[in-house]
């Protein structure tokens, strides 16, 4: 009971925030009319302004269901005209009401050049052909911009304080796995290795300002483990893609990273941080090496005691044990929010994927209903 005049110490109210992150697979190429070919750019345009693509829709739907705070959407791809991209999909999609989900704004968005479809000079795939796009580009892509990503936020994002590292060297990491031929010898040739980004898309900083305080978005999406040879190099590239943002956030690692404005050094100490994405590694199932994502998931600074799970998941993979926490229809786990122990209190977290009996399941049913990717979400108390 209160008194007047009495007096009682006040403490600063927690605010609940939710963190996503969502592979939508809206690269252009899926908005192809099937047998043709055409600009890819316009293709993704065209379907962002219609407002009436049935897969984006379902996207839109899934994520007005969430509610999330701070969204990170993987592949969507590049369009350098915010109001032709980003800001026609939140328009057209998200500020509309989606099969009676309650429409939903993200006033703040970050959005910027990747590494996929990048053509280099060189043959980095050594088939004796060399090509300006697939897996001849600086991250796999058939058109400059293609599986680029884009960070969705109801906060302020101080995008002056952004740090990207698109053109990190993969040489200038400590320790790099190197990529080596059956006889020993180098896959790449000097000349390529001198230029090769680490990032295959990139890695982002983005500060997102909450309640006066600072919550730094580590976004990425490291390419996946696969489509390459003994040689591994895909493996090896997601490995250290992975391990980056374990380096960043160490106080003793990150003397060695630099971001394309030439600032050098990692994440300053007891800084709050989310690292988000579709980091295309299990530590438990698939072909990466894991010991990049185990060892990002056991570094202290991060809370990772919430595994994301859902009743869809379990009931897709019936005999899979780890079922259960898969975020892909291709049955693993890829995809990540990871909050750090300081600064947060982590209240729930969850996988979107619905069992056949419960609401929405039709949005993930099959592949083409919204994404091979299902939603991942960490609700948390910011303190």
């Amino acid at each position: 009971m209160l008194f007047a005049g009495t007096l009682f110490p006040q403490t600063a109210p927690q605010k609940e925030l939710t963190f996503a992150t969502y592979n939508v697979s809206m690269e252009s190429e899926n908005y192809f009319p099937r047998g043709t070919k055409g600009n890819s750019e316009q293709v993704l345009i065209n379907q962002l302004h219609s407002g009436n693509n049935v897969q984006i829709r379902n996207i839109a739907q899934i994520i007005q269901t969430v509610r999330p705070d701070v969204i990170l959407l993987n592949e969507f791809d590049y369009i350098k005209n915010p109001k032709l991209g980003v800001k026609a999909f939140i328009k057209n999609y998200l500020k509309v009401s989606q099969g009676g989900a309650k429409a939903i704004d993200y006033p703040y968005y970050y959005y910027s050049t990747v590494n996929t479809g990048q053509s280099s000079p060189y043959d980095l795939n050594n088939d004796g052909k060399l090509e300006n796009f697939g897996n001849d580009a600086w991250g796999f892509g058939m058109y400059p911009g293609q599986y680029a990503m884009m960070l969705l936020s109801k906060y302020p994002i101080d995008v002056k304080a952004v740090r990207t590292f698109q053109n990190f060297k993969w040489k200038d990491m400590p320790g790099a796995l190197l990529i080596k031929k059956p006889d020993g010898s180098d896959w790449y040739s000097k000349e390529a290795w001198e230029l090769f980004p680490l990032s295959s898309k990139s890695h982002w900083d983005v500060p997102v300002k909450i309640n006066k305080k600072t919550v730094h978005i580590l976004a990425s999406h490291p390419t996946p483990p696969s489509f390459d040879g003994a040689e591994d190099r895909n493996g090896k590239r997601n490995h250290d893609e992975i391990r980056f943002w374990k380096d960043y956030i160490s106080d003793n690692s990150a003397s060695y990273i630099y971001d394309d404005s030439g600032v050098k050094g990692g994440l300053p100490a007891n800084s709050q941080f989310v690292i988000m994405g579709d980091q295309n590694a299990s530590p438990v199932e698939g072909n990466a090496i894991t010991e990049g994502i185990k060892s990002l998931l056991a570094h202290p600074k991060i809370n990772s005691e919430f595994t994301p799970a859902s009743k869809g998941g379990a009931e897709y993979s019936p005999e899979n044990p780890f079922g259960v926490n898969h975020t892909a229809f291709w049955r693993m786990r890829a995809d990540y929010v990871l909050p750090s122990k300081f600064g947060f209190k982590v209240i729930n977290s969850g996988v979107f994927w619905p069992a056949k009996v419960e609401p929405m399941s039709e949005l993930v049913e099959k592949r083409e209903s919204s994404s091979d990717h299902r939603l991942v979400w960490v609700k948390v108390l910011l303190e």
